[in-house]
């Protein structure tokens, strides 16, 4: 009896070292903005927007307080545009809506085209800077380039060994965080073009984050590690996944964000688990997984977008649900 006591126990903490520390929640509230799915998602510095890429009715930008379509945004008259990536300005006065190499800058405020152009390759990531003063984009020609979205042209080329899924701009527009497929995420000075730091993975890294004072970095590869670096020294903090350890579940992190104060960590995975993170400790502080279409069945959805919001988190799947969690 004592034996299958142990063997019981042993079985039970096994199970819930492979499931993850924490007990999922359901959202508060969950509400649909596309109605087919997305192909992209992105969420506001302060979540007061959403701009969607719908797999069927094109780019809109969404007011997440009311759940009201503000605009819809394409990018030829009269057709619905495939919206691949998006992004906003810190400041929340503009948004990026990119295609397959074409991109268009948006005002926030009364919904109007700034500027319509075409990229040098392929675009694979994007990201705004403080006033849209520059977009930073990740390309499938092995390059990252910071481009002048207000005139047009290449400012600063950031050449990689592989294309480049993944990019980020610090605040102050300093600082670039960049992932690539040559299984590398690099720190780089955007007014030389220096790498400052590299961290090598596994795998494809897919997702970075850099905290709003660009000290802490967060860079992750599909399938592999997630770490929280510091951008000074290149040392790694905390490492919240690493499959050197037999117990551990393969995670893929699609996006992620840093609080205000850079204290806490907000990711979304590819199976639709967001989970809060505490920076100093590396600890999780809660877990929610996010609203499916359907209980059973080929429902999964990944976490495109996530956001710290007054009223609690948010966070965007490929469905195209957005879900408030607290």
């Amino acid at each position: 009896m004592a034996a299958a006591i142990r063997a019981s126990a042993t079985a039970a903490a096994l199970a819930a070292l492979l499931s993850g520390c924490g007990t999922a929640e359901e959202p508060t509230q969950w509400h649909e903005y596309a109605a087919r799915g997305a192909y992209t998602a992105a969420l506001s510095e302060q979540g007061r927007y959403a701009l969607i890429g719908s797999i069927e009715h094109g780019g809109s930008l969404w007011d997440t307080s009311r759940h009201t379509r503000l605009y819809s945004w394409n990018h030829r008259p009269g057709e619905f545009s495939i919206i691949a990536n998006g992004a906003f300005s810190p400041d929340e006065t503009f948004a990026v809506t990119a295609g397959l190499q074409e991109l268009t800058l948006w005002n926030l405020i009364d919904g109007t085209a700034v500027g319509y152009w075409s990229s040098p390759a392929e675009i694979l990531a994007a990201d705004l800077a403080a006033n849209a003063d520059s977009a930073l984009l990740g390309l499938a020609n092995h390059e990252a380039v910071l481009f002048d979205i207000k005139n047009g042209g290449v400012s600063r080329t950031l050449r990689h060994d592989a294309r480049v899924g993944a990019v980020t701009l610090s605040r102050d527009g300093r600082f670039a965080l960049t992932g690539s497929d040559a299984y590398r995420a690099s720190l780089w000075d955007i007014s030389s073009g220096e790498r400052l730091h590299s961290l090598e993975f596994g795998n494809i890294v897919d997702t970075v984050a850099l905290s709003p004072d660009a000290r802490l970095a967060f860079t992750s590869a599909s399938l592999d590690k997630a770490l929280i670096w510091d951008t000074r020294s290149g040392e790694v903090l905390q490492t919240l996944s690493d499959f050197s350890s037999l117990f551990q579940r393969r995670i893929s992190y699609l996006c992620a964000r840093f609080s205000a104060n850079g204290e806490q960590l907000l990711t979304g995975s590819a199976s639709g688990m967001v989970q809060l993170w505490d920076v100093a400790s590396g600890s999780e502080l809660k877990r929610w997984q996010v609203h499916k279409r359907a209980a059973y069945g080929p429902t999964s959805t990944g976490v495109y977008a996530v956001a710290f919001a007054g009223d609690g988190y948010y966070a965007i799947g490929s469905n195209g649900i957005i879900n408030l969690l607290r």
